[in-house]
């Protein structure tokens, strides 16, 4: 059974025998806001009536985001379908944070073609104890239900485990394309993953979810949730896809792994400096998934650019708002105006300060030492691309001895050190 197959008789099952409720102009806007930016609503005709019914009881729709603590902190990649959820929130809807500390011990699948290490007990307490304060900073915490999947996961037992794995065939579960991919590639596939959209699914049944998001690549585990809400005699749920955020490099989706995320709690300055490092093409993107800006001004501010503004001034402009979101709009006043100084080749205001002793110093050391590069090869590297500034002059003597004294070393655009640097003993 296909995916297409998959929602389709879930969309028989709650349409069969329902009379149409018809659209208020209020449904139709809350249905125009639910569409914004995603990349599929499925199925649409179904969440629309779960809208028309939501308004004609009283009754807020439960809307489910499940996200598994897998790292300690969220960025605007994560935010993409937290803005989603905010969204529905505002409409007047029980949105559900649901930290998955039990199918984190199971380790998600999606996407990849080698197994996911499961993460340890002490390891998701230790990374879900930020999620939902940083997770605040986009969603209203006083009006969000905050659930653990452990509650119902844990009582199931080896007896309830087998009788949900009783509901799936191997065969469904193999159509999902990353499975498919490593079954073919000789790829080895561990029994408990296919676990994994089994308690997702799971998750929707617990919670009677009328509407759960999530990524591109989740788009099977959603559909299962759908058809285990319908084994076990509830409405299926209607799911909603996002698109994934593509990183500073353009290309990987946005990962602290991968080196080319932007962080909610980073500080002002590196936000903004990293959302002015995308590329031009790339900006329209960040606009469409995370400003807030209406859909009429985009396209104005994309006809300008294209008329011959400078996209450096929209790039501004897009990352102000991000930096005034997650710190306040002083702060992001003060980032633009530290960028500015920086690109004439001025030093920034919140420069570590870094205390070392051992002059003379060679330079790789020292610039190992400070953090500044990861090691002496890439202390070198950098050196011979012109890359290293002691006090704004660029520096290309790798063999040069630093002497004792306070000065400002620099590597890169972003990356400063005000450096106290002692004789050695």
């Amino acid at each position: 059974m296909t995916s297409a197959e998959l929602s389709g008789n879930a969309k028989t099952a709650t349409s069969a025998g329902a009379a149409a409720l018809p659209l208020s102009e209020a449904v139709q806007e809350a249905l125009a806001i639910t569409k914004r930016g995603v990349d599929e609503l499925l199925i649409e005709s179904e969440f629309a009536q779960k809208l028309a019914r939501s308004e004609q009881s009283g009754k807020p729709l439960r809307i489910k985001l499940g996200l598994d603590p897998t790292a300690p902190d969220l960025h605007l990649g994560h935010t993409v379908v937290l803005n989603k959820l905010r969204q529905l929130q505002d409409l007047g809807h029980q949105v559900i944070f649901l930290i998955g500390d039990f199918t984190s011990m199971i380790g998600d699948p999606s996407g990849r073609n080698v197994t996911r290490p499961p993460l340890t007990r002490e390891q998701i307490e230790a990374n879900a104890q930020t999620y939902f304060k940083q997770a605040s900073l986009v969603l209203d915490a006083s009006r969000t239900e905050i659930r653990y999947n452990s509650e119902w996961c844990d009582p199931l037992g080896a007896r309830g485990m087998i009788q949900l794995a009783s509901r799936y065939t191997v065969a469904r579960m193999m159509e999902r394309d990353d499975f498919t991919k490593r079954y073919k590639s000789g790829t080895p596939i561990s029994v408990h993953e296919f676990l994994y959209p089994l308690m997702q699914g799971y998750d929707s049944v617990a919670l009677h979810a009328d509407l759960e998001l999530g990524g591109t690549d989740q788009k099977f585990n959603l559909l299962v949730g759908r058809e285990l809400q319908k084994d076990y005699g509830q409405e299926p749920q209607c799911i909603l896809t996002m698109p994934l955020l593509e990183g500073l490099d353009g290309v990987e989706k946005m990962s602290k792994s991968k080196n080319n995320y932007i962080g909610i709690t980073e500080p002002a300055n590196t936000m903004f400096g990293k959302l002015m490092s995308i590329s031009d093409v790339m900006m329209w993107k960040y606009y469409e998934l995370l400003s807030f800006r209406s859909l009429q001004d985009l396209a104005a501010l994309r006809a300008e650019v294209e008329g011959g503004k400078n996209p450096r001034d929209a790039k501004v402009a897009l990352a102000q708002e991000i930096v005034a979101r997650f710190h306040s709009q002083q702060a992001a006043e003060d980032a633009l105006a530290d960028f500015v100084n920086r690109s004439k080749g001025g030093i920034p205001d919140d420069v570590p300060e870094v205390s070392l002793t051992g002059a003379p110093l060679g330079l790789p050391q020292l610039l190992r030492q400070t953090g500044l590069c990861a090691s002496s090869s890439e202390a070198m590297r950098m050196i011979d691309q012109g890359g290293v500034r002691i006090d704004g002059t660029v520096v290309s003597d790798k063999a040069l001895q630093v002497e004792a004294g306070t000065f400002v070393l620099q590597v890169g655009k972003r990356k400063f050190a005000r450096v106290t640097l002692a004789a050695g003993a």
